[in-house]
């Protein structure tokens, strides 16, 4: 039994902070975990910008309301869970994530939560469970299921190198070269066959 774990932001759909920053015109928050491996220090700084510029939840939701995913990937996800379990772990946050899912048919996703003030403020936010990702994948090895991850960032790493396959998809030239043994696809055909590659479906 084969469980898929796929990244979700830079993977399946744009950057969420990217589309921010760029709707609200701060160029900081482009910053992702790209950029910083540090997700509890990226968050919290990010969460720090947003309040000296008195931006909360309402703000970001419509902006997402705005991103469709990256071109082919529900067209990929449809195939994949043709011939694996499929499920999206991703750091981001559910009041993020609904109208993405809906986009993409409603995938499975692991991901956190927010805390939100009653004015809209982002007070917090809850990590599901530490390393939430490798954490995860190690949960469903341990109920049978050999893992194949891909992802694009820092924070993906762990749960790429856990598994019995692992892939790099559209990534940075520095995660690339410091990782040179993880095959890394810049297509979904290029994904799409690496994974058919690790579970022998044909």
């Amino acid at each position: 039994m084969y469980m898929t774990c796929l990244d979700l932001e830079g993977v399946l759909v744009p950057e969420i902070w990217i589309a921010f920053s760029e709707a609200s015109g701060i160029p900081e928050l482009k910053r992702t975990t790209r950029d910083e491996p540090d997700y509890d220090k990226l968050m919290n700084w990010r969460l720090g910008i947003l309040k000296e510029h008195g931006l909360g939840l309402k703000e970001i939701q419509d902006t997402i309301a705005g991103i469709d995913p990256l071109p082919g990937a529900r067209e990929f996800l449809d195939e994949l869970r043709s011939f694996t379990q499929v499920v999206i772990l991703s750091d981001t946050f559910t009041e993020f994530a609904a109208p993405l899912m809906k986009k993409l048919g409603w995938p499975t996703i692991f991901c956190n939560s927010l805390e939100v003030a009653e004015n809209g403020e982002i007070t917090g936010f809850r990590m599901r469970i530490a390393d939430s990702k490798l954490s995860t994948v190690r949960a469903f090895q341990s109920i049978g299921y050999e893992t194949i991850a891909a992802g694009d960032s820092y924070n993906d790493l762990a749960m790429i190198q856990a598994g019995k396959a692992g892939f790099l998809f559209r990534s940075t030239d520095r995660i690339k070269a410091d990782y040179p043994d993880l095959p890394a696809f810049e297509t979904y055909a290029e994904l799409m066959a690496g994974i058919r590659g690790a579970v022998g479906a044909h």
